[in-house]
């Protein structure tokens, strides 16, 4: 199944932000393809967010940690771990790591 529920609501929200451009540039500035452009093009965007993957693939580091994950969780997660003001720290042990690492 192509749509599902949540994609819809991707598209359509992500459509209606959309016509923000579609307004802007087609009735102030008189390029209506530029806004119906746009428009579709951010209609797509919140189409892909809700329904494609992160690949699972050892190329990329955030790849191979979040591979198969869909991307509006991962972009959720990610969201609420910067609001509570979350740090990731790395400690390397030896002189030797540091100098490798």
């Amino acid at each position: 199944m192509i749509f599902t529920a949540k994609s819809l609501i991707y598209t359509c929200a992500a459509g209606a932000v959309g016509l923000i451009f579609y307004f802007i540039f087609g009735t102030l500035l008189k390029l209506t393809w530029l806004g119906i452009a746009l428009t579709i093009a951010c209609a797509a965007l919140g189409f892909v967010v809700a329904t494609f993957k992160i690949p699972d693939t050892n190329a990329l580091e955030i790849t191979r940690k979040a591979g198969g994950e869909n991307i509006d969780t991962t972009f959720l997660r990610w969201m609420k771990f910067r609001k509570k003001g979350n740090v990731i720290y790395t400690y390397l042990g030896t002189e030797e790591e540091k100098n490798n690492g």
